[in-house]
């Protein structure tokens, strides 16, 4: 109970929580009782969130028959661990065949080998993945698309679900200033990869980002050492910038570079990576004017990205053609060649 206070707390929602702390009372009682709460505060939806079960507890199999029973609910959804792989099937099956449902939600549906075995719950209960999550924050849990699924299984990436979170994250005035600078052709500032930072850092980690990625895949390893903790150390570096150096970073000389190290409690090497960095988003802002990021993400966000994400293929060069000799006897036999 305390747990679900904490998630409705953050959500802004309320809670209903007749028993103090993580006192169970009688679950079915404290659902009726939940519903007289909810039409009294003239509620027009409520969740009954019930106990975690397995398919082969049949006391809790039949406590979660007499909630349904007693609610009559509209729709019920199963909410599985993904992590369990084939174990989820089955226990979907029995809690189809046991209680019903209408819908699945999925989660920590955050590795592609297990969302595979997911899947196919949907196949043996005949029901649709309707949500799914991908970490611990309300901005992990959202609609579940088989199709973008299916993409990032395949190692296709999932650029349609990164270009939305992309959107969410950043708000309207940001992205305006901008996409208006980046029309006007004007100079990316370190301003703006901080602003830029700040809505990644919404957006969930950057292993999860870069996981939605063709072929990400292929990157498995170098996601697995990703350390989210990195954009938090170049938000601070950038931080103990002065305006005008962030507005102008070729002024950043040996000394400035010291004090900003000093400033942010990180080394010299850091604040080099980070101008370094900067200096790949500034080249990816000319690469996005010709079309070189996927449609949907903000400019600039690309920087963020591994090397070579989203840029269009180089076009073939034409072969060189060979000179030929000024002297007679040497073309003749060139041209016999």
């Amino acid at each position: 109970v305390t747990q679900l206070q904490v998630v409705g707390s953050n959500a802004g929602v309320p809670v209903f929580a007749p028993e103090p702390g993580n006192g169970l009372g009688n679950p079915i009682e404290v659902a009726r009782d939940g519903i007289k709460f909810a039409q009294s505060k003239l509620h027009n939806i409520v969740i009954v969130d019930t106990a975690g079960r397995l398919g082969v507890d049949q006391a809790l199999m039949s406590e979660a028959i007499a909630i349904r029973d007693a609610v009559t609910p509209d729709e019920i959804l199963f909410v599985v661990d993904a992590m369990v792989g084939q174990d989820a099937v089955r226990t979907a099956k029995a809690f189809m065949d046991g209680v019903g449902f209408d819908a699945v939600v999925l989660t920590k549906l955050d590795g592609d080998t297990r969302g595979g075995a997911a899947l196919s719950i949907a196949s043996v209960t005949k029901r649709p993945i309707m949500f799914a999550s991908t970490g611990e924050k309300l901005t992990d849990f959202d609609l579940f698309y088989p199709d973008r699924m299916a993409s990032r299984i395949l190692g296709m990436g999932d650029v349609a679900t990164l270009a939305e979170s992309a959107k969410k994250a950043f708000d309207g005035e940001t992205s305006a200033k901008l996409e208006e600078k980046f029309i006007k052709g004007e100079d990316f500032t370190l301003e703006d990869f901080l602003e830029q930072m700040q809505a990644m850092s919404k957006m969930g980690s950057m292993s999860k980002l870069i996981g939605m990625l063709p072929g990400a895949g292929a990157m498995k390893k170098q996601i697995e050492n990703i350390d989210d903790n990195d954009l938090i150390r170049q938000k601070a570096i950038v931080q103990s910038m002065t305006p005008s150096e962030r507005r102008d970073p070729k002024i950043l000389n040996g000394s400035r570079r010291a004090r900003i190290a000093r400033g942010s409690g990180r080394a010299v090497s850091e604040v080099n990576n980070l101008v370094d960095r900067f200096s790949a988003a500034v080249k990816m802002m000319k690469q996005v004017r010709n079309g070189g990021v996927p449609a949907g993400m903000p400019p600039g966000m690309g920087a963020m990205l591994p090397p070579g994400a989203g840029r269009a293929p180089a076009k073939a060069q034409p072969a060189k053609k060979k000179s030929r000799s000024g002297n007679p006897a040497k073309r003749a036999a060139e041209e016999g060649d």
